[in-house]
């Protein structure tokens, strides 16, 4: 019995720089904006049996905007950064220095108070196991491009440095397939989309 789960990055409210740990800042203009050019190519998704998304109010706004109707999985919550919330990594860096630099290098601290990088691979993948398995079962879930890329290290049982080398952009989907502890990365054959600066 296996399981499709497509997860689907939110749409971005700021530029890249400007991201902020724990961003819990709602879609602006340009977001909505990139939400509307891409649901052409991604309200198929919205067939799935299953639809969710995590709390964070962009990823929540996106799955409304592209039609999905998600429900909410606390699960999906972006990593929990402690003092660090609502910093750039410039911003933290430029604080700490040091715990900065911890933290990058081990994945098993949490010098900023928080959740751990191997403790929040863990928890997104412990929601990806216990997703009800139907065979031929599809489940969209809309999330932050930091929980997509842990979900992706823990479906492919990858070290967890892993996770500074995936780029997530967004509104790209990504899909893996299988059941608990045994999922598969797939590529389906969808169209290039315009990048999304």
């Amino acid at each position: 019995m296996s399981l499709r789960v497509t997860f689907v990055a939110a749409a971005r409210s700021a530029p890249l720089r400007a991201e902020r740990f724990e961003d819990d800042r709602p879609l602006d203009r340009d977001g909505w904006g990139q939400v509307e050019r891409a649901a052409p190519g991604l309200l198929p998704l919205a067939a799935a049996e299953l639809r969710y998304c995590s709390p964070a109010p962009r990823s929540r706004a996106t799955g409304t905007g592209l039609g999905y109707a998600p429900l909410v999985q606390l699960a999906l919550r972006d990593c929990d950064m402690g003092r660090w919330r609502g910093l750039t990594l410039a911003e933290a860096s430029a604080r700490e220095p040091a715990a900065v630099a911890a933290w990058l290098a081990d994945p098993l601290a949490a010098p900023h108070g928080g959740e751990p990088l191997y403790g929040f691979i863990g928890r997104v993948g412990g929601w990806l196991d216990t997703r009800p398995v139907e065979d031929g079962g599809a489940v969209v879930a809309v999330a932050e491009p930091s929980v997509i890329r842990a979900a992706l290290v823990y479906a492919l049982n990858a070290p967890p440095a892993a996770y500074w080398r995936l780029d997530v952009r967004p509104l790209s989907a990504v899909g893996v397939v299988g059941r608990a502890g045994r999922w598969r990365l797939r590529f389906d054959g969808t169209p290039v989309q315009r990048s999304i600066p």
